[in-house]
């Protein structure tokens, strides 16, 4: 048996016996762990209040011959409670801790829970517009998987210039001109930034109301 301690974000949670909970966890060294976290249900328990979602929690976890862990000590080092005031950035943490939960099934790197760190972050800035954090997010998380946004080149391999409306074509994953499409040099711009700059910064951008945002969301989706 081995103890070790870590950084921990949980990614689902789910009640176990008459007191006790299994939690999915995401860390930055251990990659996705499956612990339980025995007796935290009770009113008394000393585990629960280091047990929050939309939190980093500080956990040590006792590591035995089976898969799953168990959860000796709990505490908070973040957390992230005004995404919980304001319902459409809760949707969005929500179905951010869902992609990351699914895309870690098959793949182990720090870079996920570094963009699930960030991403819970800049949605409990409630000055931060939180279309711009799922956007980011969406960006990011097709990079890390190998699915970048091909914001260059439209998908006859010519240049996307500013003048030219361009449609989606999520078969080809490439931009194609249409006179009635969803996409100007404006929202190109956007998703241009929106590789290397930080939500934060994207938020100081002007003219965000005058963006298609259903297509950029159903864009960063598909």
């Amino acid at each position: 048996m081995k103890q070790f301690s870590t950084e921990a974000i949980i990614l689902r949670r789910t009640n176990y016996g008459e007191a006790d909970r299994i939690l999915s966890l995401l860390t930055p060294n251990h990659g996705k762990q499956s612990v339980i976290a025995k007796g935290v249900r009770r009113p008394k328990s000393k585990l629960a209040g280091g047990l929050e979602l939309f939190a980093v929690c500080k956990l040590t976890i006792l590591q035995g011959r089976g898969d799953m862990g168990v959860v000796t000590s709990s505490r908070i080092k973040e957390f992230y409670g005004d995404i919980l005031h304001d319902y459409d950035r809760m949707q969005v943490a929500y179905e951010v801790i869902k992609q990351i939960n699914k895309a870690t099934e098959t793949v182990t790197d720090q870079a996920f829970y570094e963009l699930l760190a960030d991403s819970l972050k800049y949605l409990n800035d409630l000055r931060i517009d939180w279309r711009l954090i799922e956007l980011w997010f969406g960006i990011h998380i097709r990079a890390l998987l190998g699915d970048d946004l091909n914001l260059l080149t439209d998908i006859e391999g010519q240049p996307l210039k500013a003048d030219k409306l361009y449609s989606y074509n999520s078969d080809e994953k490439a931009f194609f001109y249409s006179l009635g499409g969803n996409f100007d040099s404006n929202h190109l711009k956007l998703l241009r930034l929106a590789t290397y700059k930080s939500p934060k910064a994207l938020n100081n951008i002007g003219g965000l109301e005058l963006l298609n945002w259903q297509a950029l969301r159903m864009l960063v989706a598909a």
